[in-house]
């Protein structure tokens, strides 16, 4: 029997390792070292709005995980379909883009449901591989929610592969991690793929 407090505060407060003023002067240097000149008009402020944006990109929002007691004893599935993804490939610093569904079957307690994609904020707001984010927002909704199952599936575009290299434009990857119940039984399992449209 797993003890559950009503909400568990995940805080994030800013990063004192960000440095923005430091991060503009190696921007400006970075597109030099690219044979991009900033000094006109319109590129001036092209390395501090670099620096911005990156430091958005991987700075995710504090919020409160609230749950709540599962006084019906509801035990079929909850899912959250198409969640937005925006992330950034970790070996080429360019982003990628896509929808998350994130499924789990109750236990004891349930999430206010806008907190699933929050989660899956949460670890998409770093340097990430698109596998590592899906196997993450699984792994830490089954730790903190103590759900009988759970299943994430992330489908991506990743400009790392359609704007350079291969340039496969408009093709998708797309990854899955099912814990509990959702990966030992079938029918849950194939439930689960059903619903969100992704063939498991």
């Amino acid at each position: 029997m797993h003890s559950a407090s009503a909400a568990l505060r995940v805080v994030h407060e800013p990063d004192p390792g960000v440095d923005l003023v430091a991060a503009e002067h190696a921007a400006a240097q970075f597109l030099r070292a690219l044979g991009v000149e900033s000094d006109s008009e319109s590129l001036r402020g092209t390395p501090g709005r670099m620096a911005r944006a990156y430091a958005e990109l991987f700075s995710p929002r504090p919020f409160d995980l609230t749950t709540f007691p599962n006084d019906e004893g509801y035990d079929e599935l909850v899912l959250a379909r198409a969640i937005p993804v925006r992330s950034v490939c970790e070996h080429h610093l360019l982003p990628f883009v896509g929808v998350a569904h994130v499924g789990y079957l109750p236990g004891e307690r349930i999430l206010g449901l806008s907190k699933l994609a929050r989660i899956v904020e949460h670890f998409a707001r770093r340097p990430q591989v698109q596998e590592r984010l899906t196997k993450q927002v699984a792994d830490w909704l089954a730790e903190h929610l103590h759900p009988k199952g759970v299943g994430v599936v992330i489908e991506a575009e990743h400009s790392c592969m359609t704007l350079r290299g291969v340039q496969a434009a408009g093709s998708t990857t797309v990854t899955s991690t099912l814990l509990g119940v959702l990966r030992e039984d079938a029918r849950s399992r194939q439930e689960f793929f059903a619903l969100t449209g992704v063939h498991g």
